[in-house]
């Protein structure tokens, strides 16, 4: 493998890394908040399998790089991280951590669908693994939607709003990033393009059939570098024990 491919596909783990790692702190934050008790161990156990996902893609960096995991997860700053603004964004109340579980469940689908037919033999075998659970993950998501969507008038409303803030935020999960040609002409990674033609035929007819309208386009961020003002926050939170000592022993 030669050094821009190195350096390509390492930057696209790492951003699926990033994602798992930041959506998975982000529905944490529910434990002990959700609206129903079941909720609340159903979410628990996706942010644990977002997690672990996580640990897989940074298994595969550590891989190429030999960065520690841990090291990868406590020890950077928000500007050497690779997640979408979509999974930055704070909590807000249930109709939007479901409509945006909703909208990266939809992505992560896509990509690992086309992943597993990757020439790259890990990242093959890593998104065969993930697949059932996230399966899992579209179908939780896509209930809690359609049901919110389609209930009250408040319930509606609320999932209105969620979407006029979530979608200019989707357009980062599949912009081009350097390298990105290199990926696809070894057989590595998938097109963003098609995959983005592939993720709209799903949500969108999903969306109007729950009386939900996207707005009229607005540019959102597209380089991963471009964070929103909320990582900073999320990550002092979740590194603060790891900073303590840095050359503590778990």
């Amino acid at each position: 493998m030669n050094d821009a491919l190195h350096t390509a596909l390492t930057n696209r783990l790492l951003a699926s890394a990033d994602d798992e790692l930041i959506l998975a702190h982000r529905n944490a934050e529910w434990t002990g908040h959700a609206p129903i008790l079941e909720e609340d161990i159903a979410l628990a156990n996706i942010a644990q399998d977002e997690l672990g996902h996580g640990t897989i893609w940074y298994g595969l960096v550590e891989a190429l790089t030999g960065d520690d995991p841990d090291r990868l997860a406590f020890f950077r700053d928000a500007s050497q991280f690779c997640s979408a603004q979509l999974v930055e964004q704070p909590r807000g109340d249930w109709a939007f951590t479901m409509l945006r579980q909703y909208l990266f469940d939809a992505y992560e689908l896509t990509l690992l669908a086309r992943l597993a037919g990757s020439a790259y033999q890990p990242a093959a075998d890593a998104a065969v693994r993930m697949r059932n659970e996230e399966i899992y993950h579209y179908r939780h998501s896509s209930v809690w939607v359609r049901r919110l969507a389609l209930g009250t008038e408040e319930s509606h409303r609320r999932m209105q709003r969620a979407l006029n803030e979530l979608w200019p935020l989707t357009g980062q999960l599949f912009s081009a990033q350097p390298g990105d040609e290199i990926l696809m002409a070894a057989g590595y990674w998938p097109d963003f393009d098609e995959m983005k033609q592939s993720w709209m035929s799903v949500v969108m007819p999903f969306l109007e059939q729950g009386e939900l309208v996207v707005s009229d386009l607005v540019d959102g961020p597209v380089d991963r570098s471009e964070h929103s003002g909320h990582l900073n926050g999320l990550l002092a939170d979740m590194q603060m024990v790891a900073r303590a000592d840095r050359e503590a022993v778990w």
